[in-house]
């Protein structure tokens, strides 16, 4: 059975490479120069390391590998680059970014939203409860102390955390908040974010729906990942 999976998951890998490739060009239409001037630049330097130091066919694999390499790691920092640009000043722009979360991250998108597309999300993980609020600075600091007040009634003692997602001051990039989620301090063990996703959802129960306002698809970024880690 393994082995009949391994072709779909390699064309799966490939079309995910190709989406992200072809999502990076819209950006940024020099990529495919800049890749290839990479990968050739590296490969022409053991070349020349092996014409005089010798021998080639130990120089010649290495380079290729190498600038195979370099190659991938450039274009995994484009990818991102560009999947960041699409989304960046969109309603829901945070959720995107906060869904390329690794695994041990429960992400909970628009759990409040204004009228005004003032917008929280909610994360939580081993810092505890992390309340991300995106929109007018003034509005959303006032619906994220809502939400935090709410938040702390069924916590249980987990800290709740306030973040507002932005380019002012005091407020965090989207390009750099799931780093900073990220290294916030651990102050929860595993059984406990078990049990505090429990007493979430009774908060969930009784509060209305809502809709993520219309914006970027929170697997966008996700996709884009996951195509350079083959995943």
């Amino acid at each position: 059975m393994a082995k009949k999976d391994a072709p779909a998951e390699k064309t799966s890998r490939l079309k995910q490479i190709r989406s992200a490739y072809q999502l990076t060009k819209k950006s940024d239409p020099r990529i495919g120069l800049v890749l290839a001037g990479i990968f050739l630049g590296v490969v022409v330097v053991f070349v020349a390391l092996g014409l005089f130091v010798g021998p080639l066919l130990v120089w010649i694999p290495l380079g290729v590998a190498l600038g195979f390499l370099g190659a991938t790691i450039i274009f995994g920092r484009r990818v991102e680059k560009a999947a960041y640009a699409q989304i960046e000043g969109q309603a829901g722009a945070a959720a995107s970014a906060l869904q390329t979360l690794r695994r041990g991250w429960n992400v909970t998108p628009a759990v409040a939203v204004t009228k005004n597309a003032d917008i929280v999300h909610r994360v939580v993980g081993r810092p505890g409860i992390v309340l991300v609020g995106e929109g007018q600075p003034s509005r959303v600091k006032n619906l994220l102390a809502a939400e935090g007040k709410k938040h702390t009634r069924v916590a249980g003692g987990a800290p709740v955390i306030q973040i507002v997602a932005g380019q002012g001051e005091g407020e965090i990039d989207i390009r750099k908040l799931t780093k900073h989620v990220m290294k916030l301090p651990a102050a929860l063990q595993p059984s406990e974010i078990t049990d505090l996703l429990q007493r979430l959802k009774a908060l969930d129960a009784v509060r209305p729906q809502v809709p993520m306002p219309k914006g970027p698809v929170p697997t966008s970024m996700k996709g884009a990942r996951q195509a350079m880690k083959g995943r």
